[in-house]
């Protein structure tokens, strides 16, 4: 039977160094499902409509019941993990995903899959924060940025395998089986976790937290809403005003409740930690950029560019494809000892931001710019994004690590939502100004089309829409570089207060008795 591991007791280096490579690409490949299922069902919303019958509410319940549910669950998944041990939470995760994933195969009517999706997102949550915690307990400080590197760029290689993936699927198969394949995946990966993980748990055994999770669960749902329905139903409409408005107050009680109650979900003293402040600023630009950018990727390539679905996804490949490449020969890793996290932070945003810019200023012809913009853009994100997150983790005792991915999950997916709300308030606004006299007042390029009655119009239309993209890529850019630098200045300052013992580190923080 594997060793159990604490935050006083690591786990043993002789079965660490055995397995702990094979156990890493076990972890990745249950993330990978995860991930997949976030884009994958996109491609099959012409088929569930035709074949269950679903209207255009459904659809979007299918598709955000995943997200939301996710989301609302991962500080509570992570904070179970800690409590009850990772490798079991991890085991319970794919449990559920299975279940779920079948269960979807085999829906029958659009609320039946909708309730399989939020099961799916149940044992995604578990699966995104234990994956992350795992890879904190069995990697030592050295190999620990390459090994979070490769997990982070699963991340990357799910968001753009996910409609190519469908695509196929959808070709030869029926749309069940987008969900049909996650079970020989999610099986093999159960035994290898049995087989292979050690399991280790937060040892002061803190008590149940029930309160803080029902307040982040109704704080993070409200807040995903509001940003999911926003730019479907307006900004400033009462449902998304009223969602904004419970999600805020229920994140406002959580931190309140956090902060009096004596075993605390997520303890909020974190938040005075520099070192963890600058992870989190940067962590949410990051998220940021990458969700807003693929949101504004998508629409240039098939408004702008005029490429069909499956056309537009493979011409996104190479930058998911950067981003496993310097990730996975340890680039990222070998760099970050070299220059340190705040170099590493202020280089990677930067490069993301000078993506955006290229794309912005030579993608707007034809592809060949955009190529260039990718590639940039993947080099920033795999040594910005994995940087981030070993800074997150690093700043959390050990203890905690469930915690802690729940903590960065959280702040990937708020991040990600924050990037296509803002950058596509940016679009529209840019657009509708420009739009010429005959469309005016159409608050979409397929409205505004069908406004126009000359060749000359819809050619001013698309240019509208082009250049209301151009800008929100460089909104996008310049918030992606002011953040780096900010979240690099409040890293650096953190770094020098812990060197001259003015602040604790991790590791201190580790070693100092639970309360």
């Amino acid at each position: 039977m594997p060793p159990v591991a604490t935050a006083a007791t690591p786990l043993g280096s002789p079965d660490r160094s055995a397995t702990r490579w094979l156990v890493l690409g076990v972890i990745c490949l249950a993330q990978l499902t995860v991930v997949l299922d976030n884009t994958v069902l996109n491609v099959a919303i012409p088929s569930l409509t035709e074949e269950l019958g679903a209207t255009t509410a459904d659809v979007q319940w299918m598709i955000n019941a995943y997200s939301l549910v996710q989301s609302g669950l991962l500080l509570t998944a992570g904070n179970s993990a800690d409590r009850y041990g990772r490798k079991k939470m991890l085991a319970v995760g794919l449990l559920l995903f299975g279940a779920a994933s079948l269960g979807a195969a085999l829906a029958q009517s659009p609320r039946q899959l909708i309730a399989a999706r939020a099961g799916m997102g149940v044992g995604g949550a578990l699966l995104v924060t234990t994956t992350l915690a795992v890879v904190m307990q069995i990697f030592d400080d050295a190999e620990r940025p390459k090994a979070i590197g490769i997990w982070s760029s699963v991340n990357s290689l799910g968001f753009a395998a996910g409609p190519l993936i469908g695509g196929v699927l959808l070709d030869h198969f029926w749309w069940g089986s987008l969900f049909l394949v996650n079970l020989p995946v999610a099986v093999f990966a159960l035994v290898a976790v049995l087989a292979l993980v050690p399991e280790s748990k937060n040892p002061s055994g803190e008590k149940p937290d029930p309160l803080g999770a029902l307040l982040s669960m109704i704080g993070m749902v409200g807040v995903v809403f509001a940003i999911i329905s926003g730019p479907v139903d307006g900004w400033l409409s009462g449902k998304v005003l009223l969602s904004a408005a419970v999600g805020i107050v229920g994140l406002a009680l959580f931190a309140l409740w956090e902060l009096h109650t004596p075993h605390p979900m997520l303890d909020m003293h974190f938040f005075r930690n520099r070192r963890f402040i600058g992870a989190v600023s940067g962590g949410i630009l990051v998220a940021f950029g990458m969700g807003g950018s693929m949101f504004l990727l998508t629409q240039h390539l098939q408004l702008v560019l005029g490429y069909g679905p499956l056309e537009a996804g493979l011409r996104m490949v190479p930058l998911a494809v950067t981003v496993v490449l310097v990730n996975f020969t340890g680039l990222s890793a070998r760099l970050a000892a070299r220059i340190g996290t705040p170099g590493m932070i202020v280089s990677g945003m930067s490069l993301l931001a000078a993506g955006l810019v290229l794309i912005s200023t030579l993608g707007g012809d034809g592809y060949g710019g955009m190529l260039a913009g990718l590639i940039v853009m993947g080099i920033g994100v795999a040594l910005a994004m994995p940087t981030m997150a070993n800074a997150i983790m690093s700043a959390i005792p050990p203890a905690k690590a469930g915690v802690g991915a729940g903590v960065n999950g959280t702040l990937m997916e708020f991040g990600q939502g924050l990037g296509v709300a803002v950058l596509g308030a940016v679009l529209n606004s840019r657009f509708v100004a420009l739009l010429p006299v005959v469309a005016a007042g159409a608050g979409s390029l397929p409205a505004a089309l069908g406004l126009a009655r000359t060749d000359a119009e819809r050619t001013a239309v698309h240019d509208a829409f082009a250049a209301g993209i151009g800008t929100s890529q460089l909104v996008g850019a310049t918030a992606v570089f002011l953040g780096g630098l900010v979240a690099a200045v409040l890293l650096r300052r953190a770094e020098r207060a812990a060197a001259d013992g003015g602040a604790p580190t991790a590791a201190q923080q580790a070693a100092a008795p639970a309360e």
